[in-house]
């Protein structure tokens, strides 16, 4: 398997490098049979990174520990369903993972490519191409999977025992995909400018593939948040951690490119403005990949130093570098076709969206990169902690949320005062009636009011949307209210899909404020038969079971939770201690509501059969974990194809004889 994985790799990177070669010297000689036979090698160059992966595959279930790779992340006691896990757990498997996707994206979005594109064609694919001749040179020459060790051990080091979390399956490789799906959308928009096609050519493909792009990583953002939440044994889902914010940064970068496009495609503005979004979003997709390998700021995500740092930070200055160059140079012909008519209409709204996604990416980036810059200028670090994320980002995300209520529901070009107050009266009421109450109530923290308003108006305004058009097909077609609803959907689905959408981003909202503003915790040391409370909830500990396993040690503690004397649950939490990483890993007992979550965590076991708990109520919660399939639902149904209607040719006219008129029926 080693010997065929490796021959497979240098065949990928031929492939791929006269891919690149080919498309360019194809177009540039007017020649298609060139231009064809290299949009073919790409395609190839796909299949032989898919042998390398099967390769790669089937060396982790033989447990083949002659490849050193395999003997570095798995071992005998590993159990086959982890293989996946183990794949991309190094550098050099993720490398794989990575160029593997990328080849089956580009060779997607080649084929799908709109007709209207072929003439800008070749250039986006030299430019996936080149992309992946990068990939698989640096795997081949310095980061190869396949290498073999000068001798066989007995076994294996293992798998991270952090990495065996079920979150572990999707959370990394939705990352990667996303991250590494940016360069699609960004291929269409540079080759465009290349072949001089400098309008809207490329919008359809760009969309679709920045979309694809943004649910990958929103999903993976959440997904990882609760691997956190449940297995770290802090009790939080976001610290702030560089590579955490490696893959937020290119996230917002994408969110406003894919609402900023929609203006192109609807009202031809916002060019020059979408060129610079990708350009932006890629830029900071290839920053996160060269922060998860550089090791230039440390991170519990990272795969640690490396190697690689300076060639990642060199394809960096190349992908930031060359892509304005060319937007530069093109200039003067993007020109949008109309102008913005006035900041009450849709497109300020989007304009105004784009400059606080911008805002909240140049903050974050700031904040990841000043240890390194302090480290260089003042050779002393300063690390920037959470409080400074949440102080200068927080007022900067309830900005976004209201934008993402008010967007929807001004008009295009302009607003009139008499339809603004039509649109927002609703909402507008929704959310200062929930202010009032909610103050009426106790609560007064500033941030949080605000926060649980803005949620209500946006969420007042979907609701609202939905209604109108519901009633409106119900009247006019007399189908029943359900019917409408879902064809309503069915026949907009980008606009109705993005509401879903939108409405994941309100749960999100509701997990973050309430577990920030609202959350309790509380560290204790309870032995068999002791109890503790938090809020209402009273927590009895039984016991704790130690099971010795072939690779740890477990430790399961049973509590018992009551509320009122009444007994609501039994929940156990565990501690597993692995020798050979000498590091413990826990799984934290959450008893999960859609009001609040009772969240328990053993931190110490201690000799005396005491152990140490970290107990905490995190409120609304359970609001961002349902936000996930909600998005990616909502992604889906904008995504899916509209049906064409085939087009209905027109009556031919009647003849009449002459001196005839045509009868009154």
């Amino acid at each position: 398997m080693a010997d065929l994985g490796a021959i497979s790799l240098w065949i990928a990177l031929a492939l791929a490098a006269y891919s690149t070669v080919g498309s360019v010297a194809g177009k540039l000689r007017l020649s298609p049979a060139l231009v064809e036979s290299a949009q073919s090698a790409m395609y190839a160059a796909g299949l032989a990174l898919m042998v390398a992966t099967l390769s790669l595959v089937v060396a982790f279930i033989s447990r083949d520990f002659e490849i050193a790779y395999v003997a570095a992340h798995s071992d005998l006691a590993m159990a086959n369903k982890f293989t996946w896990v183990a794949f991309y757990a190094g550098n050099e498997g993720s490398l794989l993972y990575i160029a593997t996707i990328l080849s089956i994206m580009s060779s997607i979005a080649v084929w799908r490519a709109p007709e209207k594109f072929k003439d800008a064609l070749p250039y986006t694919t030299a430019i996936l191409m080149l992309t992946l001749t990068f990939f698989v040179a640096v795997m081949a020459v310095m980061a190869n999977p396949f290498d073999k060790l000068p001798f066989v051990p007995l076994d294996g080091d293992g798998i991270n025992p952090l990495l065996t979390h079920f979150g572990m399956f999707f959370h990394p490789p939705a990352l990667m995909a996303g991250l590494i799906g940016i360069t699609v959308p960004f291929a269409f928009a540079i080759g465009s400018l290349l072949a001089g096609k400098t309008g809207d050519e490329w919008v359809d493909a760009g969309r679709v593939w920045g979309m694809v792009s943004w649910v990958l990583l929103a999903g993976g953002l959440l997904l990882g948040s609760w691997w956190a939440y449940t297995i770290l044994g802090w009790g939080g889902f976001w610290f702030w951690d560089p590579v955490e914010n490696a893959a937020f940064m290119p996230w917002l970068g994408i969110t406003a490119f894919i609402h900023s496009i929609m203006v192109q495609k609807r009202r031809g503005m916002f060019r020059m403005w979408n060129i610079v979004l990708i350009n932006v979003a890629f830029g900071l997709a290839l920053y996160g990949m060269f922060m998860n390998r550089g090791g230039s700021v440390p991170s519990v995500h990272s795969f640690g130093a490396s190697q690689l740092g300076w060639i990642f930070l060199l394809f960096l200055a190349v992908g930031v570098i060359v892509p304005f160059a060319i937007f530069i140079w093109r200039y003067p012909l993007l020109k949008s076709v109309q102008n913005l008519d006035s900041m009450l209409s849709r497109e300020a709204a989007f304009l105004v969206n784009n400059m606080l996604l911008l805002a909240i990416a140049f903050v974050t980036l700031w904040g990841t990169v000043y240890p390194l810059l302090s480290r260089l200028t003042n050779d002393e670090e300063i690390t920037v902690a959470r409080p400074f994320y949440d102080q200068v980002n927080g007022p900067l995300m309830l900005g976004l949320v209201f934008l993402m209520g008010v967007g929807p529901l001004i008009p295009w070009r302009k607003a009139g005062m008499a339809s603004l107050r039509r649109s927002l009266l609703l909402p507008v009421v929704g959310g200062l009636l929930t202010v009032g109450i909610l103050a009426a109530l106790g609560l007064h923290k500033d941030y949080a009011l605000i926060a649980f308003g803005l949620a209500t108006f946006v969420t007042t305004g979907i609701l609202m949307e939905w209604f109108r058009g519901t009633r409106s097909r119900h009247r006019n077609s007399e189908e029943n209210y359900v019917t409408a609803f879902l064809r309503l959907i069915a026949a907009n689905r980008p606009r109705y899909g993005g509401y879903i959408v939108h409405l994941s981003v309100v749960m999100v909202t509701l997990g973050i404020v309430g577990t920030s503003f609202f959350g309790v915790q509380r560290d204790v040391v309870l032995s068999p038969g002791e109890s503790t409370t938090i809020n209402d909830y009273e927590l009895v500990y039984l016991g704790t079971v130690e099971v010795p396993k072939s690779n740890r040690t477990e430790f399961t503690s049973t509590v018992q939770v009551f509320r009122d004397g009444e007994l609501l649950d039994t929940i156990r939490t565990k501690r597993a201690f692995y020798p050979s990483f000498n590091m413990a890993a826990t799984t934290a007992a959450i008893r999960s509501t859609p009001v609040e979550d009772l969240y328990m965590v053993p931190s110490e076991n201690l000799p005396d059969g005491s152990v140490g708990f970290r107990i905490l109520v995190n409120p609304l919660i359970w609001w961002m974990w349902v936000a996930g399939p909600v998005m990616v639902l909502g992604t889906v149904i904008a995504l899916w194809p509209q049906k064409i209607r085939a087009p209905v040719p027109a009556r031919p006219p009647r003849r009449f004889a002459p001196g005839s008129r045509p009868s009154a029926a």
